[in-house]
């Protein structure tokens, strides 16, 4: 939708996958690879899949049945127009990231889709998204096209990424690299929504000022600094509470042992003391 909302909501679905990403590769490269863990993270990774399948529908419904949408109509009744195709587009890049939840849903359930199928369906995804937004803003003023183009930026960079993942699975440089641009994407989005479509009638930005272009490219590259920083900062969380829960485990154990050590101590001078 071209308006507030329908940049904001695409933009909180990519922010709380990327939050959620960024403490859940962590979790997965620093917790011990065990049958157990292996298999709570395959259920994680299936609930993921139903979670993004459940926000696609959300948007999907989101873009078709607003007042102003085309309620699943292509064509005008006359039949001699298109309607709402930009809404047409956003339920398009949904669908597609429908179709990658499907495939996660399918790869850890018992039907058992080969590993990295996945991650290719949702590299295809994204690439969709980047490829449905270069043709969204044609003839557009300056400032609309550039701030789309600076997006593009980070949903085909995440694309080539993920695609990467493929054959390069658990690798954990990549997934966080690939947790920072979903971040990205999602905080843009709303940057997207504040200048284009500033809320209860705020100041518009002059859409031909060439020095509004390059603010908004420092906006960007502030955007990504931060979306960076966020990675870096629940990685080290999680390390923090990997680590504590490590030691108070080994405490624990520790702290059985001596018990054992004193028991079978005292046991020792009571036989010593009976034999005298």
């Amino acid at each position: 939708m071209a308006n507030f909302k329908g940049h904001a909501l695409p933009g909180s679905f990519f922010l709380l996958f990327g939050l959620w990403w960024s403490a859940k590769y962590p979790f997965k490269f620093l917790m011990k690879r065990t049958k157990s863990s292996k298999r709570c993270f395959e259920r994680v990774e299936l609930a993921e899949g139903i979670v993004k399948v459940v926000f696609s529908l959300v948007g999907i419904l989101a873009e078709q049945f607003v007042p102003d949408g085309p309620h699943l109509h292509l064509l005008s009744e006359d039949r001699e127009s298109w309607v709402k195709l930009m809404n047409w587009q956003h339920s398009t890049m949904y669908l597609f990231f429908g179709i990658s939840g499907i495939v996660d849903v399918l790869t850890y359930s018992s039907l058992r889709i080969p590993i990295g199928f996945d991650r290719l369906v949702l590299s295809l995804a994204v690439f969709n998204e980047g490829f449905l937004f270069y043709f969204h803003v044609q003839n557009r003023p300056p400032l609309d096209q550039h701030i789309h183009s600076l997006l593009l930026t980070a949903v085909f960079g995440g694309s080539l990424i993920i695609m990467l993942e493929v054959f390069l699975r658990d690798n954990l440089a990549l997934e966080l690299f690939q947790t920072s641009l979903a971040i990205l994407q999602g905080t843009w989005f709303w940057q997207i929504a504040f200048v284009l479509y500033p809320p209860s009638g705020g100041p518009m930005w002059n859409e031909n000022d060439h020095g509004n272009i390059m603010f908004i490219t420092l906006c960007f590259c502030w955007h990504f600094a931060v979306a960076l920083s966020i990675v870096a900062v629940n990685y080290t969380l999680v390390y923090w509470i990997i680590q504590l829960r490590r030691s108070k485990k080994s405490g624990a154990m520790e702290l059985g042992q001596l018990k054992s050590t004193e028991m079978n101590s005292h046991v020792h001078l009571l036989q010593s003391g009976d034999e005298d």
